[in-house]
Parts: C-alpha cells; structure tokens; sequence
C-alpha cells in the first residue's frame, strides 16, 4: 500500500509538468517521468503508464502491456487514484472509438523502434486452431512486411498497433494467437484491421 500512496503523492504533487508539456524543458519534462515511471516500478517493475494531453485537460493510462496477469494489479492501484483537477484517470489502454481516420486513410504512421506501420494499411484474416477450436487468431498482412520481417521489434510492434486499436484487455482476452505475413495481392477480399473490434464483437457476440 506505501508504494501506491508513494506513487499517487508524486503524481499530485507534479501533475502540472505532465499537463504542460509544451511548456516544460525536455530535461526538466524527463527527469519528472523518469521519476513517476520509478516509483510506478517499486510498486510493479513490469507495468506502464501513457500520458495523452488533450485540449482541456489530459489522461493518464496505466496499462499493463496486454499482460492478463497483472490486470489485478492495475486495476487495485486505479482503484486508489485521487482525483486531480483536469486529469481522467484510466486503467488499461481504451479501445479506439474513432476510426474515421482509418477509414478515409489520413492516419499517420506509427513508429515502434523504427518500423513505420500504418494501421489503414493493415489487413487481417481470422485463424483456427484444430487442437483448440474455441481459440480465435488472426493473421495480420503488411505491405511492407518483406521490409521489416528481420526486425526481431516487428512482431512487438504488430502487438502495440493491436492493442492501441481493439484495447488491452480484448487484445489480452478475446485473440488467442498472431500470425503476420505480407500483404500480397489487392486487399479487395480481405478486412481492414481498424475493423477488427466488430468482427470480434460478433464472434464473441457482445
């Protein structure tokens, strides 16, 4: 319990530095999250936290990097958060809720140890496992996958895409196993990633 009231005291006391970004020195902006990710790690060395600065106010998501057994932890130091002024508070990446950037293709790449992936260009097609009928998997087509398929990142990065797209816990609970291959014929049969939380939806009807 010390090392989430430890945390939380941080936070309070410094939340202006993480709410001004633009406004703070790189170093001094450094030096205070290198700080908040230390005293995260005293209480577990293997979560993680993401700042989203928005218009009013800003978000902070602890997240557990898809990791189903540490979701108990997010969720009790969540549990504990204080309220602070013009900050949201989230356990576990959200699913992204709006797609029309991917839909009309003006998404920017995102870049993971130098490997740029755009999530409008991605494509999947669902997996079974005859061993494991009930396990659902997808196999995620890039077009550029000849590019990066020696990166032993690649595989993560596919995983950070995924999980930032459909959520933590679906991308935890709801896809057994990932396969990645390239994209290698017009993709007119083929369903667009950003549409991956539907199809799972409809597979596991919720």
């Amino acid at each position: 319990m010390k090392t989430i009231t430890n945390f939380w005291n941080y936070f309070q006391q410094n939340n202006f530095v993480f709410l001004l970004l633009n406004e703070i020195s790189k170093d001094e902006l450094k030096t205070h999250f290198d700080n908040l990710i230390e005293i995260l790690h005293q209480y577990n060395k293997d979560l993680d936290l993401i700042i989203k600065n928005k218009k009013n106010g800003a978000e902070l998501i602890i997240t557990a990097n898809g990791n189903p057994y540490l979701f108990k932890e997010v969720e009790l130091l969540v549990h504990h958060a204080p309220v602070v002024q013009r900050w949201k508070i989230t356990a576990f990446l959200q699913p992204e809720t709006n797609l029309t950037k991917y839909e009309k293709s003006t998404d920017k790449p995102l870049e993971y140890y130098s490997i740029n992936l755009r999530i409008s260009e991605m494509y999947f097609i669902p997996l079974e496992n005859p061993n494991k009928p009930t396990d659902l998997g997808i196999k995620v087509l890039l077009k550029n996958y000849i590019v990066h398929k020696d990166n032993p990142r690649l595989r993560e990065a596919v995983y950070v895409h995924i999980e930032h797209l459909i959520g933590e816990k679906a991308f935890a609970n709801d896809i057994a196993f990932i396969e990645i291959g390239q994209l290698e014929f017009e993709p007119n049969h083929l369903t667009e990633l950003y549409k991956l939380s539907y199809f799972l939806c409809y597979c596991f009807k919720k």
